[in-house]
């Protein structure tokens, strides 16, 4: 007999049991949700209900009751954008458009920043006010962005609003990137939607590689650094010398770009896999040689947003230099708020900030030397220079990204200053032997020429269905069999 309850366990909501691209659970709902969507490929309006069906299903597995924001948001902006397109008044597009941006921030800051200012108040002793309960909905700060950005492009006229709310419903709800992003313009996506579905090699090799790629960086490497190295680093700091706090935010730096980017990674795979192209949200950014080409590589969706929809607004770069760097200031500043309600991350947008308007007058400088025009041994250490000051700058701000409170990075720092103790270098590799294997395989994939990639990518392109699945259950079995005994929440999910 069917032992309902368990059945009911597994299928209903349960906040002990987060659903994550490498559960137990998301393989099966994938299984089930492939034999579905097969089933209707090629009827373009079944493939739009199938897929929305799903993905608020699996949102609302994720945070129960809050996948009604996702359709009422979706309400709200189609409702908003269609009539944004059909008036001619330009005083009332305006307002409309306000309202939209009213509408979306005002939940955002609801959830996200009540209690923040209710601190602050608290602190300034405006007042005493008690603290809400309140729990951030996941994924809310990914899918109020492309709102937001699909109301303006239709205001801007550089889109037409779509006709049929299950279109934009779907377009909001589509779960490989509902709850960790990529940020994806309803421009790139919504076309698709109307284009026959045709699945080539391509989109099964690229696919295939994103998603073991993914899980390899978010359970192999990511989780097991984390759980067994840096967290406890980052946990207390004072406890540790600082050639364990140093190494700690290198393992840290390794940490959020593999879970972010291996989340990513899955999400276009995944993507892929059901006929859409979903942008890459990471291209190595650790190979940046300069801050500025580090926000080019890093989290790709949301700094083209930043730069779209704040940065350029503010003015960008067309009412001079100081203004310049006063918009990249400000846009850091709201990118680092958007990160969460803390003022770690305020400082640490504030840090990029400051460090991009910098970088503005050093790549001046840089263009008018002509040695680093030439391919010579001295532009090329000039490079490297570059890329190791960039990542020990990223780094540095990492500290306060993942330190809970302002306290806890300067005791790091001074960590790392005042009680280095590098003598014990050989007593921690012997300790943690297995973590600084896994960071070492972590940053030589990272720095691997693309080429490498290229050829592992055309190698499965080139395997048949039935190999290409012998391949991925094989991986999985193998993940499996390596990944830590708890899960690790994703990073992102927090924001």
């Amino acid at each position: 007999m069917f032992d309902i309850e368990k059945i009911l366990s597994h299928v209903l909501y349960d906040p002990k049991d987060p659903v994550l691209f490498n559960s137990a659970f998301f393989l099966y709902f994938f299984a089930f949700f492939l034999l579905c969507y097969q089933l209707v490929a090629h009827n373009q309006r079944g493939r739009v209900w199938v897929f929305t069906i799903f993905s608020l299903y699996l949102f609302y597995k994720a945070c129960n009751e809050y996948v009604l924001l996702v359709i009422l948001s979706a309400i709200v902006d189609f409702n908003l954008s269609r009539w944004i397109n059909d008036l001619k008044t330009p005083w009332k597009r305006k307002w409309l458009l306000a309202f939209s941006i009213v509408i979306n921030v005002g939940v955002l800051f609801y959830f996200k920043y009540t209690n923040f200012f209710i601190g602050i108040m608290n602190d300034l002793s405006v007042g005493h006010f008690t603290p809400i309960h309140v729990l951030l909905p996941i994924g809310i700060s990914f899918y109020t962005f492309e709102n937001l950005s699909y109301t303006i492009d239709v205001y801007r006229k550089e889109i037409k609003p779509v006709t049929n709310f299950m279109d934009y419903l779907f377009f909001l709800s589509f779960f490989p990137k509902l709850m960790m992003g990529p940020i994806v313009r309803a421009a790139d996506f919504l076309p698709q939607i109307y284009k026959p579905y045709h699945l080539t090699k391509e989109d099964v090799g690229r696919g295939l590689f994103l998603i073991m790629g993914g899980l390899f960086k978010k359970v192999v490497i990511s989780d097991f650094i984390y759980q067994n190295f840096v967290q406890y680093i980052f946990d207390d700091p004072s406890r540790h010398t600082g050639i364990e706090c140093l190494m700690g935010v290198y393992g840290y730096a390794l940490v959020i770009y593999c879970d972010f980017s291996g989340y990513s990674d899955m999400a276009i795979g995944i993507a892929r896999w059901m006929g859409f192209v979903v942008p890459p949200n990471f291209d190595k950014p650790y190979r940046s040689s300069s801050i500025t080409e580090f926000w080019r590589r890093w989290h790709i969706s949301l700094s083209s947003w930043l730069k779209d929809y704040i940065y350029i607004p503010l003015g960008g770069n067309r009412k001079g230099k100081f203004r310049q760097q006063v918009n990249l200031m400000l846009t850091m500043l709201i990118g680092g708020f958007w990160h969460g309600a803390n003022w770690n991350f305020i400082f640490w947008g504030g840090m990029h900030g400051g460090a991009l308007a910098v970088d503005k007058v050093w790549i001046k400088w840089q263009k008018a030397r002509t040695f680093l025009k030439t391919n010579t041994v001295a532009a090329k250490l000039w490079k490297l220079g570059g890329i190791l000051f960039t990542f020990h700058f990223v780094c540095f701000c990492w500290i306060f990204f993942e330190s809970k409170t302002f306290g806890d990075s300067w005791t790091l720092i001074h960590q790392v200053a005042f009680d280095f103790q590098g003598n014990l270098w050989k007593d921690l590799l012997t300790g943690y032997t297995a973590v600084f294997i896994l960071m070492a395989i972590g940053y030589i994939a990272h720095f691997l020429p693309y080429k490498v990639e290229f050829k592992l990518e055309k190698y499965l392109e080139k395997l048949p269905v039935w190999a290409s699945i012998v391949v991925m259950v094989a991986f999985i079995w193998c993940i499996i069999q390596v990944k830590t005994t708890e899960p690790m929440i994703p990073i992102y999910f927090r924001f």
